[in-house]
């Protein structure tokens, strides 16, 4: 048997390590990232409605953890939904990957769609190659960020958290949107995430960490760290699909966030990763080039069927004043739960639409009516780092 593998993937993040889970034994897939372990420091949740009951079949070894419901919390209510979530670790990934699924240390230079060369000069052959080097900033997003530090702390006494809170904004409003995201992981176990929906990407890891201790210390918890980790992560105000993938060499697969494919408001991309996962077991045998329009079909029409996403999010960043954002999100989860879960998967209905729009809106009519049009190429962008 020859050693080359079946597929070669530059990248070893979460899209690449679901292609390997879904494919499973069926091929012989090496993955090449520049970090020793590129799953470390993060974690993936999703809600069980945001994939589909075939994928959860082939996803479920992945899965560290999960609970059956979740809540949210504002300053004038706070609400249990009943909607299952689901947390996904680096270990837990890590131990579902088939044996046929292989690393390699080491930074590809240049990328072809039948081999890599890496920046000691190394080619490695493959009998496709798949780019999954995460996210890279392009004139065709208009990007606001998701930014977060989390410690996962161990209390000295049970922390009374029953549920995932995905979102606690009763805390003061730094930086844009703040909320807390709250994920029990046992009785005095819980990782606690700080985050900011912003307009600038830059991330000040002391400023974060020092409002994650006060919180504790108001909520009367004696914590230790056990973990950290931290993410800039893209939220889209605009997407010219057709200009993105453009510049995407014709005839390379691409996936991940180096595709563009994440939720344009929530910033989620496992969803969209399972997704990607599934085209690729059905068309890798048929050639890179086959593979490649099969991606790049799927992620265009993808994209050009979020508008009413980026017009949200526009509306989020652009209409509400930055301290008031909270008051957009504090509206939305009023809404009937099939509704809530319809828009983390990304298959609102038309109704559904109307629904989340219709009446009084919570921020200026004048500046919700700007946010109506969709620019294209937007101009101006800035840098942003985080996992694939």
């Amino acid at each position: 048997m020859s050693d080359r593998p079946d597929i070669l993937i530059a990248g070893g993040g979460l899209a690449a390590s679901l292609v390997a889970l879904r494919l499973g034994e069926s091929a012989r897939v090496l993955m090449v990232d520049p970090a020793l372990d590129p799953l470390a420091g993060h974690t993936w949740c999703f809600h069980k409605t945001d994939v589909e009951a075939e994928d959860r079949d082939w996803l479920a070894p992945a899965i560290a953890q999960s609970w059956p419901d979740q809540e949210v919390r504002f300053p004038a209510y706070t609400r249990r939904i009943e909607t299952p979530y689901a947390r996904v670790t680096p270990e837990s990934l890590s131990a579902a990957l088939p044996t046929t699924a292989t690393r390699r240390q080491g930074r590809v230079a240049t990328l072809a769609p039948d081999h890599v060369t890496l920046d000691d000069g190394t080619r490695i052959e493959a009998g496709l190659t798949i780019d999954a080097r995460g996210f890279v900033r392009d004139p065709a997003l208009d990007l606001g960020f998701q930014k977060f530090l989390g410690l996962t702390i161990e209390t000295d006494v049970p922390h009374g958290i029953a549920r995932p809170v995905i979102m606690d904004a009763t805390v003061p409003q730094l930086d844009g949107y703040r909320f807390l995201y709250l994920l029990p992981l046992t009785e005095t176990q819980l990782l606690v995430e700080d985050t900011r929906y912003s307009d600038g990407p830059a991330l000040s890891d002391a400023d974060l960490r020092a409002a994650l201790h006060e919180d504790f210390a108001a909520r009367g918890w004696s914590a230790t760290v056990l973990e950290e980790e931290r993410g800039v992560l893209p939220i889209a105000l605009g997407h010219d699909a057709r200009a993105f993938w453009s510049r995407i060499p014709q005839g390379q697969p691409t996936i991940g966030m180096r595709a563009g494919r994440f939720h344009p408001l929530t910033g989620y991309s496992l969803p969209d990763a399972v997704r990607t996962a599934g085209i690729v077991a059905r068309h890798w045998r048929d050639g890179a080039s086959t593979l490649d329009r099969q991606l790049r079909d799927a992620a265009i029409a993808a994209a050009e069927g979020q508008g009413f996403y980026r017009l949200l999010t526009r509306m989020l960043f652009r209409a509400a004043e930055p301290d008031a954002r909270w008051q957009v999100l504090e509206r939305f989860y009023r809404l009937p739960r099939p509704l809530i879960e319809r828009f983390y998967a990304g298959t609102s209905t038309w109704p559904d639409r109307a629904r989340i729009l219709v009446g009084k809106p919570p921020v200026p009519v004048h500046r919700a009516l700007a946010c109506l049009t969709e620019p294209r190429q937007p101009a101006r962008q800035e840098a942003v780092a985080h996992d694939a």
